[in-house]
């Protein structure tokens, strides 16, 4: 729209055909933002029939700015922040790029600025996800586009990478990491791809197949993070009094309940998919944390653990 605006100040009569070609886009999306900056923005943009254009009927100076209440300002330099845990990676450039861009077109009602304000909040992030902004850019344009896409993936059990084609359905970032979910055309089954193991996507330029109906709320409608669960299971954990408090402060999943129990400790309940990351979950807290249901899941820790032990063996200094 800005850049609209000034081909319109400029006196350029632009028109529909010739601003999708520019933008690549549709002549219907340039239409719909013709509107919205002459109905929402209220700018004098009229049609003329014999340049075959659109114009400005009077002078209009600088593009309407953006007014934002004080508590949006916090809420835009929140997002700000977050764009901190991508510093040193191929996404810090273009992010910090757009948020300035952004930025630069608001006038905030308070008078308070974002670097008055930066000063009051920060993020220190841990574990940044190592994906390549090619590849997502690469899969973004693909998702979009509807076209298959190839790749190369290292899978977790795999000892060298193996080249896949898929119909992509999806992109989503769980807990700080990005993943593809898409159809493998040569297993023939859905599968979530992370980014990070991802090398040389390419687009194949020709239409993908996308299953009528497809959800990702109900993909993961059992999950307890980003592994996909065949059904739900009511797993109970207990807290000592150490870490209930800790298990307390955050909501790990919808359907959780949590029972305070005499001893300062507490019984968490979820009916969730027993996979991968709820077993890493567990097994951070430690001897923290015991499971008293299903069965299949505490024999399991138990003895994850108990491999972990042995890893140290009786000597201390060893």
């Amino acid at each position: 729209m800005v850049k609209i605006h000034e081909m319109l100040a400029a006196d350029r009569y632009p028109n529909c055909s010739g601003l999708a070609g520019v933008f690549e886009v549709s002549y219907k999306t340039v239409q719909r933002d013709i509107d919205f900056m002459r109905d929402q923005l209220l700018l004098p943009i009229d049609y003329d029939q014999g340049r075959h254009g659109f114009h400005y009927t009077k002078p209009v100076g600088q593009f309407p700015m953006v007014t934002v209440s004080h508590g949006e300002l916090v809420a835009l330099l929140v997002a700000q922040k977050a764009v901190e845990q991508y510093r040193g990676t191929s996404f810090e450039k273009p992010l910090r790029s757009a948020f300035e861009k952004l930025a630069s077109s608001l006038e905030g009602e308070a008078g308070v600025s974002l670097h008055e304000l930066s000063a009051a909040v920060s993020f220190r992030p841990s574990g940044v996800p190592l994906s390549e902004l090619k590849v997502f850019e690469t899969l973004a344009d693909a998702l979009v586009a509807g076209h298959v896409v190839e790749f190369d993936y290292m899978s977790l059990r795999a000892t060298k990478p193996e080249r896949r084609r898929v119909d992509p359905y999806h992109l989503t970032c769980i807990d700080g990491q990005w993943y593809l979910i898409a159809g493998d055309q040569v297993r023939g089954a859905r599968r979530t791809f992370a980014l990070t193991r991802i090398r040389r996507a390419k687009s194949l330029k020709r239409p993908s197949r996308r299953p009528a109906g497809f959800s990702v709320a109900e993909m993961f409608a059992d999950s307890f993070s980003a592994f996909e669960s065949a059904g739900a299971e009511l797993v109970k954990v207990r807290f000592d009094a150490f870490t209930a408090r800790l298990v307390a402060e955050k909501k790990w999943h919808k359907s959780q309940k949590l029972r305070p129990l005499p001893d300062g400790g507490a019984e968490l309940t979820m009916k969730v998919g027993v996979a991968p990351d709820l077993r890493t979950w567990i097994l951070g807290w430690g001897e923290h944390a015991e499971v008293l249901e299903p069965a299949a899941l505490r024999r399991e820790i138990r003895d994850s653990l108990s491999l972990a032990a042995g890893h140290y063996g009786g000597n201390p200094n060893r």
